[in-house]
Parts: structure tokens; sequence; C-alpha cells
């Protein structure tokens, strides 16, 4: 994997930054990465859907409808049965958790996949300093302008960067991340990943 540019806030090259080989330059393996976002949109359904699931939930129906023999209709034991209206519901949804769990070695894998992909397509940027002195939309839409960055830009920092994340709170496309919370499913949605050098070290050592 050859060296990534080293650019400055008005998109001047003024050095390098070299990729470890471990992180940016594996085997893309789609399974993985298919398996880590399934995970992510499963751990996002809520599973809330709930139905009256037995007798013992339905208000009323204590009382025997009628007697059992010499009516000429079919018996009957309550009026809360799944056949009659306002009875119980036969095998109706109950809140459950969709997730599942991947082993920390597939993550790792899945995650390394899409940065190799990213780095290997332009997808991957690494800026020299990503502060900005003012919370402000005006001052992220400014930065992406002069960096020439696409709407759906993801900026990964070292550290939580207040002044960062305001500023982008308003673009719905952009967003930011520190290290420790880069996803798939965020690196897959956004065009382009903007990083520092020391993000980059961080990524490397949380994955290495």
């Amino acid at each position: 994997m050859p060296d990534l540019d080293l650019i400055n806030l008005d998109k001047k090259k003024i050095g390098t930054v070299p990729l470890s080989p471990e992180v940016f330059d594996v085997k893309v393996r789609e399974h993985l990465v298919k398996e880590y976002v399934s995970l992510q949109q499963a751990a996002r359904r809520s599973g809330s859907a709930s139905t009256i699931g037995n007798r013992g939930e339905v208000r009323g129906g204590g009382k025997k409808p009628w007697r059992q023999k010499g009516t000429g209709r079919a018996r009957a034991g309550s009026s809360r049965s799944p056949l009659w209206r306002g009875g119980m519901t036969v095998f109706g949804p109950q809140p459950r958790s969709y997730t599942f769990k991947l082993s920390k070695k597939s993550k790792k894998l899945a995650l390394k996949s899409v940065l190799t992909e990213r780095a290997r397509n332009n997808g991957l940027q690494v800026v020299e300093s990503l502060t900005l002195s003012e919370p402000k939309t005006k001052a992220a839409v400014e930065l992406i302008k002069k960096l020439g960055l696409p709407p759906r830009t993801l900026f990964v920092v070292a550290e939580k960067d207040k002044n960062l994340e305001l500023a982008v709170r308003n673009l719905p496309s952009t967003d930011v991340l520190p290290v420790e919370g880069l996803n798939v499913f965020d690196i897959l949605y956004h065009e382009t990943i903007v990083c520092t050098p020391e993000s980059i070290k961080k990524i490397e050592e949380r994955l290495n």
C-alpha cells in the first residue's frame, strides 16, 4: 500500500502518511462485511411489537358464556378465546431482541476490509488538522468546500472534537466519529473518509 498524501486545509500537499498494510491493504472479505452490517441493523431494531399473548393477559372472560349442554350451540369455556372478538392472539409478536453475536476477530477483519476498499479507491484522505475555531455550520461548509469533499463525508478524529461535531450537526449527510466509534456501516454509507495523521495512527493501534 503506497503512502497517502498529507494535505492542509487549502488542499495543498505538505507531506505523506504511511499506511499499515495489515490494516489498509488486506484481503477484502465481503461476507464478513455483510454480516457486520446485518449485526448493526439488527441492533437498531426495536423489537417492541406486542400483542395479548394468552388468556391470562386478557381482561375478563372468567365466566362461562353459557352452559355446557342443552343450548344447541358449540361449547365455550371463555369469551376470551382466540376465536372470539376481543380474545387473545395466537402466536402474536412479543417484545424481543434481534441482536446476534459476531466474534471480535470477524469484526476487525470486516473493518479492515472496508478501510482497504476506501484506501484503494481514493475514498480516504488525510488532512493535517480538522480543528475549527468556532462551532458554526458555515465553518463546516467552508471546510468541505475547500477540501473538495462530497456531501456524504465522514470525519474521523483521534479525540472528541466538540466544535467540529456541532459544526456538522446540521449537515444531513456529514458526520464526525472518534476512532473508537468507527464502524463498517458508517464507512460504507459515506463516500469519503477524512482522517488526521493522529487518527490514522489510532486506527492502526485499534486494529493491529
